[in-house]
């Protein structure tokens, strides 16, 4: 290699990418927002079990589902599709609200 090639290399030297800056990198731990997401998903299903649960049991506890064949009876099917309160967050509400079961006194 001549001086003179030598020269022009020094010269671009600086105008070569350095490899560290070359790929971007992500500081962001997605291990932790991965977590996040799964456990929000989970917190979201558990409300949705929740609500599907109070429904059935308000409709339980009004005999909004009576057997149409046996008196005393509840028909199943009926407990799948009633609404038995108008808004599915009254559910979720009142499942929130009320851990332990109501005492007759």
């Amino acid at each position: 290699m001549s001086d003179s090639e030598r020269k022009v290399l020094e010269m671009y030297e600086g105008s070569r990418p350095r490899e560290e800056d070359l790929f971007e990198t992500s500081h962001v731990n997605h291990v932790a927002w991965s977590l996040v997401v799964i456990f929000a998903g989970i917190a979201i299903w558990l409300c949705i079990a929740l609500v599907n649960a109070e429904n059935q049991r308000y409709a339980l506890m009004t005999n909004k589902c009576p057997d149409p064949v046996f008196k005393g009876g509840v028909d199943k099917a009926c407990l799948y599709t009633v609404r038995s309160r108008d808004h599915w967050w009254e559910h979720l509400w009142y499942g929130f609200t009320h851990v332990k079961p109501e005492t007759g006194k």
